[in-house]
């Protein structure tokens, strides 16, 4: 089967959604990097989604869950198979203290529904630069928030399209990982359980995170955020200013002068660019400090192919 059957085939299905045949990834991913899609799928409803997983999964089709693209780094030849990209799924709304989101909002949007509300227990996510999805799968967290504390259940995909819903309990949520990464999981929504609060106290707090955020992260440059999870004992962004590899990378990729845990795309970098800074970021501080520094974003695709010497 062809890209292109895959994309007439999928047509039945996909109404109010969209299909983009070798679209570039660079579009949808927070470091402006990657070669294209065969077939990118922007399902509008959850329906949709169900069909295009159940459809990958029937024909033995690769399938990619793109996220919003905060987290990820795809390779300069791009994704071979099906890119499932969720940003249509975005609907959020609040019943008293609790929140019901579909997979593909924007958990920072999440946050600042629930401050708007007076609910407390999710501004440590308002400078998040995830999806729901992704939050969950991650179990994201930040100045001493994590999403286990407020998460009630989680609705997903099995790789096979089988709707399941899942308890806290049964997530398995730890530093940086979840039942959803481990089996494949597609989330479709997260259901939260908040607090009403002191609308001042909320908007203090919020204001205070967004500057510390604003201060000490490189927000003007595109970047797959915190690169490197925290070493047990240590911390990355530490570990890596102490080698005095800020403002040294490959290409137009380099390591943050402004916040050491983050890599940017300062001039029109490759995915090469970015991975090579990334390797060359682990074998230094493995060999100044002993630490094997462990990734938290998470590297796909393929190799751009190498021109073949006239």
């Amino acid at each position: 089967m062809s890209k292109h059957q895959w994309f007439q085939e999928l047509q039945e299905e996909i109404k109010q959604g969209i299909l983009k045949i070798d679209e570039p990834l660079s579009k949808y991913t927070m470091t402006k990097l990657g070669g294209s899609a065969d077939l990118l799928a922007i399902p509008a409803t959850i329906e949709e989604t169900e069909a295009v997983v159940q459809y990958a999964s029937r024909n033995g089709i690769p399938l990619l869950l793109l996220g919003n693209g905060s987290n990820m780094v795809v390779r300069d030849g791009g994704v071979r198979g099906i890119v499932l990209h969720l940003s249509k799924l975005n609907e959020i709304s609040v019943d008293g203290t609790s929140i019901h989101a579909e997979g593909g909002a924007d958990i920072i949007d999440v946050s600042r529904r629930a401050a708007a509300e007076s609910l407390t227990g999710l501004e440590f996510a308002c400078g998040i630069p995830g999806s729901v999805g992704g939050a969950m799968a991650m179990n994201a967290g930040a100045y001493g928030g994590e999403i286990k504390d407020v998460v009630v259940q989680v609705t997903v995909l099995t790789k096979e399209g089988e709707r399941l819903v899942l308890t806290k309990d049964e997530l398995e949520l730890g530093y940086r990982q979840s039942i959803i990464t481990k089996r494949g999981y597609y989330v479709l929504s997260a259901d939260f359980e908040l607090k009403y609060g002191d609308q001042e106290a909320i908007d203090a707090k919020v204001a205070d995170l967004t500057f510390q955020r604003e201060s000490r992260q490189p927000l003007e440059f595109p970047s797959a955020g915190s690169v490197f999870k925290r070493p047990p004992g240590y911390f990355a962004g530490k570990l890596i200013q102490d080698c005095g590899l800020q403002g040294k990378g490959f290409g137009g990729a380099e390591v943050s002068t402004k916040h050491a845990g983050f890599i940017v795309n300062k001039n029109k970098a490759t995915a090469s660019d970015y991975i090579q800074t990334i390797e060359m970021v682990k074998a230094t501080v493995k060999k100044e400090f002993g630490v094997e520094l462990e990734l938290e974003v998470k590297i796909v695709g393929e190799e751009k192919p190498k021109k073949a010497i006239e």
